[in-house]
């Protein structure tokens, strides 16, 4: 299995989680596979013996509001979340498609359903990747190949290590149990996901915030 963005807190542990199960696990940092770079994660991927489960965890944050976002902000968190989720699933299809089987968990974030303003590059990016998921599942399904999204919450991790407290004290406000995720909870779950062999299409939020809509 692989999973992107490898060098990140939550890929980390959803390794050591995924090696104690018993899977041959690669977790690749951007040095080793940019997202970013067809013809890299082309390579990166046919050079695998195979490969039955992918994690899309790579990503990328580069907030501010939309009067003062650039091009390149907007393109860079496209290009990491997004794309690079497409560049990935569609080198690793084949070795599914081979293996009679195999399974995508692409990693969201509660910012595609909340909409967070100052996030829209990373909010219209990760309601994508729920958009992509479902596509996925109904287009692969016929091939036992299984596509989720997981909304694993705030999590403190070094992904939000500039993000201001009392920042972090107004989004804790916002969970009911007035409480954050774990990374840990957060592997668990993703490592359980992938034995439950008839969910396929499914948006996962792992927190204690109430969509209101």
């Amino acid at each position: 299995m692989v999973i992107t963005g490898g060098a990140g807190d939550l890929a980390q542990e959803v390794a050591r989680l995924f090696v104690d199960a018993g899977y041959e696990v690669r977790a690749p940092g951007r040095d080793e596979l940019d997202v970013t770079d067809g013809e890299g994660v082309r390579a990166y991927f046919k050079s695998l013996p195979r490969c039955d489960v992918l994690v899309n965890n790579a990503g990328v944050l580069a907030d501010a509001p939309i009067a003062r976002m650039d091009e390149e902000s907007w393109d860079n968190v496209m290009d990491v979340c997004l794309r690079g989720a497409f560049l990935c699933t569609r080198s690793v299809v084949p070795h599914m498609r081979a293996a009679g089987a195999g399974h995508i968990i692409n990693i969201g974030s509660y910012s595609a359903l909340s909409g967070p303003a100052g996030q829209a590059n990373y909010a219209a990016a990760k309601a994508g990747m729920i958009g992509l998921t479902k596509s996925l599942a109904r287009e692969l399904g016929n091939s036992h190949i299984r596509a989720n999204c997981v909304l694993p919450g705030f999590l403190k991790t070094k992904f939000v290590k500039n993000v201001a407290a009392s920042a972090m004290e107004r989004i804790k406000g916002d969970h009911v149990l007035q409480r954050f995720n774990s990374v840990t909870d957060a592997a668990r779950f993703i490592v359980f996901l992938d034995t439950m062999s008839h969910v396929s299409g499914q948006v996962f939020q792992l927190d204690s915030r109430v969509d209101c809509r």
